[in-house]
């Protein structure tokens, strides 16, 4: 294979560098892993995760995972509620008992924990912020913020939607969707968001009202994630005056912004015991595609980030992952450029699809008759999934 006594980083630690890294292990690669967090135990924030059959499971299935997943996975997770604005509930999975388990639901925290425990030890180089790279010889030589550098023969870009790695790769500019996201998490949120705990009932709630959406998420650990979603211009979060580190200022805007919504929603805000962040919502062109190059490649939202709203982020970042790990350990290239090439050609292909498909959704879950489109979607296709 082209990668045989190739050094080969991977930049981020999330699902689709975590994949990555154990798929090409167990093809005996030489692979190493650098993320910024200090540590394994950091908290990790985000909803739960619906895995597809095609894509995420499929990954973790070449991985020799499968096990493991269904060892941690919530099986009740997935259930849902679809409500108005006023918390009524006009859809509800809990009082069905044919729920299929198709997408299967783990929480972030268990997921990384296992694809953590699967790898080599030391694989993980932790506490290390990418900051630049330089080419040296035939490789790279890479810069950290702890003031490290490490050379390496190949770079795989799994760093997330703000990546730092995409500029050496190309200038295609993210294009913005027209929604900003407050994401956060209530912890111990039976004690916090009473009411919204009770609602949620351990799965999951989509509310939908004045061309806004809020997604909630109940986590193993107790606590209740969301997304608040708004059609807002592109650069509202530096404009609005909001300090979003002021959690009695967000309160304000979110009493406003949705003040045609009932006051349930507002146990969101109202705990000392919340993170949250806002987040407008890009993503790339639909026909993106650039000069592959000999030794650098990305993978997940570093190449084509897009809003949440089909459930596809995690899933098409491991798929990416199950994706490039086939072609660099292939017999069938030369050269890594040529391995490269392949995998961004096919993955480019199918990313544009997938936005075009999440662009029509979340412009759907943000219109007038966004409650009474989904209801007739699930009606019609009785599939659901949101995540970010």
């Amino acid at each position: 294979m082209v990668i045989e006594n190739k050094d080969i980083a991977i930049v981020g630690g999330g699902p689709g560098g975590l994949t990555l890294a154990r798929l090409l292990q167990t093809r005996g690669a030489r692979v190493k892993v650098y993320e910024r967090d200090i540590n394994k135990d950091v908290r990790v924030q985000g909803a739960t995760l619906d895995l597809h059959q095609e894509s995420g499971l499929a990954a973790l299935r070449e991985a020799g995972l499968l096990d493991a997943f269904f060892a941690n996975y919530r099986p009740d997770a997935g259930k849902l509620r679809v409500t108005d604005q006023y918390a009524h509930i006009q859809f509800d999975d809990h009082t069905s008992e044919s729920l299929t388990e198709d997408r299967p639901e783990i929480d972030r925290g268990p997921l990384r924990r296992l694809l953590i425990d699967s790898l080599s030890d030391d694989t993980i180089v932790w506490d290390s912020h990418f900051l630049s790279m330089d080419k040296s010889g035939a490789g790279w030589l890479m810069h950290f913020k702890n003031g490290t550098s490490s050379y390496v023969d190949i770079v795989i870009a799994a760093d997330g939607a703000n990546s730092r790695i995409r500029s050496y790769i190309t200038d295609i500019q993210p294009i913005y969707s027209g929604i900003t996201i407050v994401e956060g998490n209530v912890y111990n949120a039976e004690k916090n968001a009473p009411r919204l705990h009770q609602l949620t009932k351990g799965g999951k709630v989509f509310a939908f009202g004045n061309q806004q959406s809020l997604i909630l998420s109940a986590k193993g650990d107790g606590s209740l994630s969301f997304y608040t979603g708004c059609n807002s211009p592109e650069h509202w979060v530096k404009e609005s005056g909001i300090d979003f580190g002021n959690k009695q200022e967000v309160l304000q805007w979110f009493k406003e912004a949705f003040s045609s919504w009932d006051g349930i929603w507002q146990e969101l805000f109202e705990s000392d015991e919340l993170w949250f962040v806002p987040r407008p919502q890009y993503h790339y062109p639909t026909d993106q595609q650039w000069e592959p190059l000999a030794n650098l490649t990305m993978i997940g939202d570093a190449a084509h980030r897009m809003p949440p709203y089909a459930g596809e982020g995690v899933n098409m970042a491991m798929q990416d992952a199950l994706e490039l790990a086939a072609h660099l350990a292939s017999d069938s290239y030369s050269t890594v450029k040529e391995a490269i090439a392949a995998f961004e050609q096919q993955m480019c292909k199918r990313a544009g699809i997938v936005t075009q498909i999440t662009l029509e959704s979340t412009g759907m879950l943000h219109s007038v008759d966004a409650l009474s489109n989904l209801l007739s979607m699930f009606q019609n296709a009785g599939q659901h999934g949101i995540e970010q």
